[in-house]
């Protein structure tokens, strides 16, 4: 993402991360001051973060609060250790139920690396299709009666990656202006809601 918005401004820097299978919005800044400016508020925990997943089961959360240290153990691993992990807290609510799913907004206050994926995995939430923290695949043919694979095809899951999008975040420019970005779902995660929409209510 990087190389491609230094294409129209060479100077720009990132602001944060996310992970390569979560789309969403991300932070640019175009110079070395608002690069200051934004860091210091994910530092000072001001930047708003909110997430919507899909995660496996029904799951009934009303703003819970999941206090849980995280350890970055390298490598892309992480783990939930309460002796040395260092400080995470990510707010949950369900917006809507399927039979089989739920979609959660996610709102993380601090931003460690795969922070919303663990914290709903230890609630036994783990995200449709995230593997790596036991999420299963949305298949076609769990949800919809009837469904046949024609001879020698091989089924592919509705969304090929984990169903986690950053769909807003709000931060300050200066100390008066505070914008809003919101990124609408990509076509996969649209795709997806609507078959669960169709088959799965």
């Amino acid at each position: 993402m990087l190389q491609l918005a230094k294409q129209y401004h060479p100077e720009i820097q990132i602001c944060h991360r996310l992970d390569k299978e979560t789309s969403g919005a991300l932070i640019f800044a175009k110079n070395p001051e608002t690069y200051r400016f934004i860091s210091m508020q994910f530092e000072h925990r001001q930047v708003t973060k909110v997430y919507h997943a899909l995660i496996n089961g029904l799951h009934q959360f009303e703003n819970l609060e999941v206090n849980l240290p995280i350890l970055n153990l390298g490598n892309k691993n992480v783990s939930i250790n309460k002796q040395e992990g260092k400080p995470a807290v990510t707010f949950f609510n369900s917006l809507k139920y399927y039979k089989h799913y739920t979609l959660v907004e996610c709102r993380p206050v601090t931003g460690r690396m795969h922070q919303i994926r663990i914290h709903l995995a230890a609630q036994r939430a783990s995200i449709a299709g995230d593997e790596m923290y036991g999420g299963k695949p949305v298949y076609l043919s769990a949800i919809k009666r009837g469904y046949r694979l024609g001879k020698d095809q091989e089924e592919l899951p509705i969304m090929r990656r984990f169903a986690l999008h950053a769909c807003e975040v709000a931060f300050k420019i200066n100390e008066e202006t505070e914008i809003s970005v919101s990124a609408p779902y990509p076509k996969d995660f649209e795709v997806l809601l609507k078959q669960l929409d169709r088959f799965d209510t």
